[in-house]
């Protein structure tokens, strides 16, 4: 009986020997091989998952072509397999970038982010019933009358309100305000 041939049937008999004299007669070569498709690293990363299922499948494995065949056969196919997903890989983060790449390269982007950030802050600083109203009128779109109903207070009382907010507003956010308003018009 052929060398190889030996190591199959050993192998569906799950001796460790065989497994062995496998890994050590064909991971070079096959390492070798994968490399002319791969980088040495993924080439060896390959040969290496190839041989852990050789011998987690040894009961099962189905060999009708000489051992040598097979394992070069199959270490190309996985090899080709591992080319396609960094394929696939590379186009998603190519789509990635170009979908946030404009984002990423924008200070706008930022600049508004933290804008939005700062007058979160600057409206929880006002007031609790100036907050309250003009929450309600910019954030939750109430009319004058609607608020003053709500809130059991006048129009009037209403408009002072958000009056003062938007001036304790303007005097919280202006250095950055005018920093955002040089930079847009900058832009």
């Amino acid at each position: 009986m052929d060398e190889d041939l030996k190591i199959i049937d050993d192998l569906h008999r799950g001796d460790e020997y065989a497994y062995k004299r496998l890994f050590l007669k064909y991971y070079s070569p096959l390492c070798e091989f994968s490399s002319q498709f791969l980088s040495d690293s993924d080439a060896e990363e390959v040969v290496q998952d190839f041989m852990l299922f050789i011998w987690e499948n040894h009961k099962n494995l189905l060999i009708t072509t000489s051992l040598k065949s097979y394992l070069f056969a199959s270490v190309k196919n996985r090899s080709l397999n591992a080319i396609r997903h960094n394929q696939f890989i590379q186009r998603l983060h190519s789509k990635m970038y170009e979908k946030l790449g404009e984002q990423i390269e924008d200070p706008d982007f930022y600049m508004s982010n933290d804008l939005a950030e700062q007058i979160k802050i600057a409206v929880e600083a006002l007031p609790e019933t100036y907050r309250e109203t003009f929450q309600l009128s910019r954030f939750g779109h109430r009319s004058n009358a609607e608020i003053a109903e709500r809130q059991g207070i006048s129009i009037k009382t209403v408009e002072g309100r958000i009056t003062q907010s938007l001036k304790l507003l303007r005097l919280s956010l202006s250095d950055y305000l005018y920093l955002f308003l040089i930079l847009n018009y900058l832009s």
